[in-house]
């Protein structure tokens, strides 16, 4: 009821100890807190916190236009409801290394497990957009050491993103996956890999943990989460997934209720209103309290 009970500690101590496990730990992006509501009940490890998502979810393109405090605002509302670990996008870190230095402390304070920060120019674009420009080296570790000098919680997660393979090539983005582990990174996100040889390749060239970017119609092949494992992954992310879901289901409706006047034949497709009040916990409201606010379900 209200607020998931899970200490952020012991999110992020459960976070940490599944990168350590050798299991791949599966992040659906959760598009609002009901949806991570959702992700929890099917038995996933954790719940991905898109900057895409959250630009679209404002009607924005995924081209650095969120600011921090939306970020923030977003991150918390989701990792409130959830006893899962939530790993949130926050970009370049909104700036220059003391202002990622904030954006940690800040995504510190929201309760997520971790972030990832990535090597793009600010403001960046959407990792899978062709144009991409990426910082100088130097610069980018500087990112990374700005965030794991700033944190607060040892167990917070620091993830590393680089978008260097399709600006400057595969040996330039190993090469900076390393630097980053060595500037402390906990765990590193090669973005635009196209398929399992990419993969393979930075599995062998780092020794901290990796993460794999599973989102639709971009340049990455779509792996099974078998693949993944096997090739070594550790995390495997699905950004926009429930949301592309949940849109199509939306425009779908719309385009029947236009044609058809009704929504009748649209009942056998909706979560029923006993299933909605279930996942929200309708009962232990009204258990916790009758003399205020009674109802039946």
């Amino acid at each position: 009821m209200l607020h998931d009970t899970t200490p952020a500690a012991d999110k992020r101590a459960a976070f940490r100890a599944g990168l350590n496990s050798g299991r791949l730990l599966r992040f659906p992006g959760a598009f609002n807190p009901l949806s991570a509501k959702l992700i929890e009940r099917h038995g996933f490890e954790g719940v991905y916190i898109s900057g895409a998502v959250i630009a679209a979810d404002l009607g924005l393109p995924d081209i650095g236009l969120t600011t921090l405090t939306e970020v923030a605002g977003r991150s918390q509302q989701i990792a409130r409801v959830t006893g899962l670990p939530a790993l949130a996008d926050a970009d370049t870190g909104f700036g220059e290394p003391m202002n990622v230095a904030r954006t940690v402390q800040v995504m510190e304070d929201a309760g997520v497990a971790g972030i990832h920060i990535d090597d793009q120019v600010n403001p960046k674009r959407c990792g899978h957009l062709d144009g991409k420009t990426v910082v100088g080296r130097d610069t980018a570790v500087q990112r990374v050491k700005a965030a794991v000098a700033a944190r607060r919680d040892p167990s917070f997660i620091i993830a590393a993103r680089t978008d260097a393979a399709a600006v400057a090539g595969m040996g330039v983005a190993i090469d900076r996956a390393k630097a980053f582990a060595d500037a402390g990174a906990d765990l590193i996100f090669p973005e635009a890999m196209a398929g399992e040889a990419d993969f393979q390749r930075f599995r062998a060239a780092v020794d901290v943990p990796i993460l794999a970017n599973m989102t639709e119609f971009g340049k990455s092949k779509l792996l099974d989460v078998t693949t993944l494992q096997n090739l070594g992954v550790n995390v495997v992310i699905y950004p926009v997934t429930l949301l592309r879901l949940a849109m199509h289901a939306a425009e779908t409706g719309l385009t029947t209720i236009a044609a058809a006047g009704s929504q009748e034949e649209l009942l056998d497709r909706m979560q029923h209103r006993r299933d909605l009040y279930n996942l929200l916990d309708y009962e232990s409201y009204n258990t916790f309290d009758t003399g205020i606010y009674n109802f039946r379900v």
